[in-house]
């Protein structure tokens, strides 16, 4: 059953199975086990990232495809819940008409870009997604009146997502079950299916196909398959699970702009996760997600504490000072290329099979 669910693509590594156990515990019990509104906020965002770096992962690891206009899926998935539910007003028919417009969206112009990809090749085709992702950016930014430009937009929630909705008067196990507790586990769920979605995608026949094109496109295409259509195919999956991702937050933040799910930075983030937690691996988003995200929300308050202690030393002190923790996480990067450059999965593995 368990080798069903996981598409007979087991981690081949005990220390990555108790990692990826660690990581599905940890979310699934964080409201009851880490209280607190940054807690859950800081496990939500790493549901959602898990998503979406799977799904760009699915793109760049499994097809060989490098594209920096994925964000820009992302976003349409997170402005079509916000634009519906502001439009429409709070209810689950808004959520559901959001989400389907920003699909069908996002399948036309995932369609047009993959199809483009044909024709332009390595980095000129990188380059021309950085262009588009960055026009879409600033489209966004300039319809003030259906996007709210760069204010952005606000918007209410069913009301069973509300914080303000209790289903008990008192706490369960101490944790208030609320809005907030219902709209986590909802993303939760969300994240896990689109999952293993993924993670059946890429061990099928069509996955494998995938992979045998980013090898050697030109063998891929000799003993007949249609690398045209594999490689738009994937780009056009890729999209889609963006997009879902990109509700997801939505639907958590309650709240959506240009800097929220359309920013460079999004796309550096995403970036790294891959290459932290290893490419073409699906697993390594979930590992690589946990650690990077924990690492940018409470690097800054775990060196606040090393400061502190180092006050004494005012040389260290000023080392450890939280404002120099994009220092300390660039370095941390490094050394998990440097350390690790199959990534974490990829590591594992390897070390596994040498054993």
């Amino acid at each position: 059953m368990l080798q069903r669910i996981l598409s007979n693509d087991q981690p081949r590594s005990r220390v990555l199975a108790v990692l990826l156990l660690a990581v599905f515990v940890a979310l699934a019990l964080t409201p009851f086990i880490v209280p607190g509104v940054k807690a859950l906020n800081v496990a939500a965002k790493i549901l959602v990232f898990i998503v979406l770096v799977a799904s760009f992962d699915l793109l760049l690891g499994y097809t060989g495809i490098v594209s920096f206009a994925h964000t820009m899926f992302f976003g349409i998935g997170a402005y079509g819940v916000a634009i519906a539910s502001t439009r429409m007003g709070p209810g689950w028919s808004s959520i559901l008409t959001g989400l389907v417009v920003a699909l069908a969206l996002s399948f036309v112009l995932a369609l047009l870009v993959g199809l483009f990809s044909l024709r332009v090749r390595a980095i000129f085709f990188s380059m021309i997604t950085l262009a588009v992702a960055a026009a879409f950016q600033t489209l966004a930014s300039q319809l003030s009146d259906l996007t709210g430009g760069e204010d952005g937009l606000t918007f209410k929630m069913p009301e069973i997502l509300s914080p303000s909705w209790q289903l008990f008067e008192e706490p369960v196990l101490g944790v208030a079950i609320d809005g907030r507790f219902v709209a986590y586990y909802l993303l939760f769920v969300a994240a896990l299916v689109l999952f293993l979605a993924m993670l059946r995608i890429v061990n099928s026949p069509f996955g494998r196909v995938l992979q045998a094109i980013r090898e050697n496109e030109f063998r891929a295409e000799a003993i007949g398959y249609r690398v045209v259509y594999f490689r738009t195919m994937s780009s056009i999956l890729s999209a889609l699970f963006a997009t879902l991702a990109g509700a997801m937050l939505a639907i958590w933040l309650r709240y959506n702009g240009p800097d929220t799910s359309l920013s460079f930075e999004i796309m550096l983030d995403v970036l790294l996760i891959v290459v932290i937690g290893g490419m073409g691996t699906i697993y390594g988003a979930a590992i690589g997600s946990g650690i990077f995200v924990v690492a940018q929300s409470y690097l800054q308050d775990l060196l606040k504490h090393g400061s502190d202690a180092a006050s004494g030393l005012p040389w260290l002190a000023a080392l450890l000072s939280p404002d120099r923790w994009l220092l300390w996480l660039g370095l941390l990067f490094v050394l998990s290329v440097y350390y690790f450059p199959t990534g974490i999965v990829g590591r594992l593995r390897a070390a596994r099979s040498a054993a």
